[in-house]
């Protein structure tokens, strides 16, 4: 065993415990634009600090914003705690070199902002994001008159040549492979000089609560949206051009990253709070409400002394199989299928294709490393089918992406000696991850 094997704890006992999540990477990153974007300070107030959003923040510093860290307990009553004053630039500046790491949001969304710099803007990122589709933001951003270098690879490394400003205006884009081309746009569009008019011409976007989210925070930002869900014409968006405001945005908990620790409540018939879950949120991790008590458990909104202290998940200990269309929440899918493995009877997650193209391609690898540890898990057109085995120990290889470890921790709660593979990986939106599953566990 080397150091970068970490033992997944086994749990002794039924899980009794109150998590807190950190922010939502979603919603920081996005937040983090759009303060950017405006007309005057701003702050992120609950942020997450993880290597994503790092990125993120330094990609906007090498652009010529500031963005301060800091505890402010006073300002606005709302969200005090941890936050980021986030001050914008006079005139985004270049030439400027931006790392995006492994981070879907900061290759997505910073392009279509750095047609705004006046100057060159050179991004590149680890060798898998030289990999992860990312021409649906060079070709629409082409087609609105911006310039890019990208060596004919429709992807990392390019070099996006700003002009202090971009016309914006109607394109097509086929956003099949990931919602976030759309969210890209739409972020940076009221600062286009014709807004921008964003029309899917592929198949269907997947992960549309996340543009869902998008569009609510660039509302609550002070820009003006035209969405399907309001009525509009079905895969249009319009941003109308406009100033963006600086504002407070409190950062919700990432409900997604509750998916390990329900999990636990699920595997051991435990129970855990989820502190601050919010009773209205765009999130797709909401969805796990229903899909987890599908499975065999079951949620209630709690209070303490009278104030909402979050949402209670119960398990039975008893775990059942689902057939369930997962395109909308597909960054679910690793932990619903370790809990899928676990369960007493099969499970079919389709839907999903589009994983092939996230930080590792997720459905051929979580079919080989649960297959490693004696399940029977299948690759279908579109998604997993798994027949629970009885599962031993070994080695769960994690491909550096943060959602297998977590997926890979659930599964050595009840199969002794799962070993994995870079942990720290969890960082990505999880930081602590490992010092949290001792806590969940009581073996700290």
């Amino acid at each position: 065993m080397t150091d970068s094997l970490w033992p997944a704890p086994v749990a002794t006992s039924a899980v009794d415990a109150t998590v807190t999540i950190p922010g939502s990477k979603s919603a920081t990153n996005r937040a983090l634009v759009l303060a950017a974007l405006a007309d005057g300070p701003g702050w992120v107030r609950r942020p997450l600090r993880s290597r994503d959003s790092q990125l993120m923040a330094d990609g906007l510093r090498a652009l010529g914003v500031t963005v301060e860290e800091t505890v402010n307990e006073a300002s606005g009553g709302t969200g005090g705690g941890e936050a980021w004053r986030v001050i914008p630039a006079e005139r985004l500046r270049g030439p400027a070199q931006v790392d995006v790491g492994n981070a879907g949001t900061v290759m997505r969304f910073l392009p279509p902002l750095a047609t705004l710099v006046d100057g060159p803007v050179h991004f590149d990122g680890d060798p898998r994001s030289h990999e992860r589709p990312q021409h649906g933001v060079i070709d629409a951003l082409r087609a609105l008159g911006a310039r890019i270098d990208d060596g004919g690879r429709g992807g990392f490394p390019l070099t996006v040549h700003g002009a202090g400003a971009l016309d914006g205006g109607p394109v097509e884009v086929d956003a099949s492979s990931s919602s976030q081309f759309i969210s890209a746009l739409l972020l940076s569009g009221a600062r286009f000089n014709n807004g921008v008019e964003i029309r899917n011409v592929g198949a269907t976007v997947p992960s549309l609560p996340h543009i869902r989210m998008t569009v609510d925070m660039i509302r609550k930002a002070g820009g003006q949206v035209d969405a399907p869900e309001d009525g509009g014409e079905k895969d249009v968006w319009r941003v109308t051009p406009g100033a963006l405001i600086g504002r407070d945005l409190v950062v919700e908990p990432d409900l997604s990253n509750a998916a390990p620790f329900f999990a636990a409540a699920l595997a051991t018939g435990g129970r855990v709070v989820v502190r601050d879950w919010p009773k209205h949120t765009y999130q797709p991790g909401d969805q796990l409400r229903d899909i987890f008590s599908a499975m065999g458990g079951s949620c209630r909104f709690v209070n303490k002394h009278s104030v909402d202290e979050g949402l209670e998940f119960t398990g039975t200990g008893k775990i059942h199989g689902i057939e369930v269309d997962l395109h909308d929440v597909g960054e679910l899918t690793p932990v619903i299928a370790a809990v899928a493995a676990l369960a007493d009877s099969e499970s079919h997650l389709y839907g999903i294709s589009h994983l092939r193209l996230h930080e590792t391609d997720r459905l051929a690898a979580l079919a080989k490393e649960i297959n490693d540890l004696g399940g029977d898990v299948s690759e279908t057109e579109d998604g997993l089918r798994i027949r629970p085995r009885p599962l031993h120990g070994g080695v769960f290889h994690t491909y550096e992406d943060h959602r297998l470890a977590t997926a890979a921790a659930v599964l050595g709660l009840v199969v002794d000696g799962v070993l994995v593979e870079n942990v720290a990986t969890t960082a990505k939106t999880l930081p602590d991850f490992p010092q949290m599953w001792a806590d969940l566990l009581g073996q700290s």
